[in-house]
């Protein structure tokens, strides 16, 4: 068993050159700065790289390519290329040449690359995942789930790995695989 990315409509109706975070959650009894901090804290106990971030961007188009670098066995490669660009740097991933930026990084060919994006060619599985996301009651990234069961937010790594022991996969290269 191996884990299966799927894309979330997280803020979807994000414009392209995005919106600041005090205007993505003017609507909400949210206090922007404990919320950063809350995050930059969380970050630096998982020992994940996390920048200052000020603005959110629009995912969709990075999904898509995300969807097609996994096509080509470099969906890793693909999404944490576009972790380190929107989390830690705060670029802007609804930009084609930023996404084309991070297929390069991702080893892909750019002249594919800008093919598969201007044909829009995974927006179909995007659509899918975005249905799947609703039809399962997924609300938050990250969400990881097996059967039925949800284990929702960034999580330490023991954490994670009693979830997969309480479904019965085991550790790699342990018993139980």
């Amino acid at each position: 068993m191996g884990v299966r990315w799927r894309a979330f409509p997280l803020h979807p109706n994000t414009p392209e050159e995005g919106l600041s975070l005090e205007e993505l959650f003017k609507n909400y009894p949210v206090n922007v700065d404990e919320i950063k901090s809350r995050s930059k804290k969380k970050a630096a106990e998982l020992n994940l790289p996390f920048g200052d971030r000020t603005r959110t961007y629009n995912s969709r188009l990075s999904q898509e390519m995300g969807l097609w670098a996994e096509s080509k066995g470099r969906g890793d490669q693909f999404h944490m290329a576009a972790f380190r660009a929107y989390f830690v740097h705060g670029r802007n991933i609804a930009k084609i040449p930023v996404i084309l930026g991070l297929t390069a990084e991702a080893g892909l060919p750019r002249d594919e690359a800008e093919t598969v994006i201007s044909e829009r060619a995974f927006r179909d599985r995007v659509d899918e995942d975005w249905a799947i996301s609703r039809a399962r009651g997924i609300t938050a990234v990250p969400t990881f789930m097996i059967e039925q069961d949800k284990l929702v937010g960034a999580q330490p790594y023991e954490t994670l790995e009693r979830f997969l022991v309480e479904h019965g996969i085991g550790k790699a290269g342990g018993a139980g695989n």
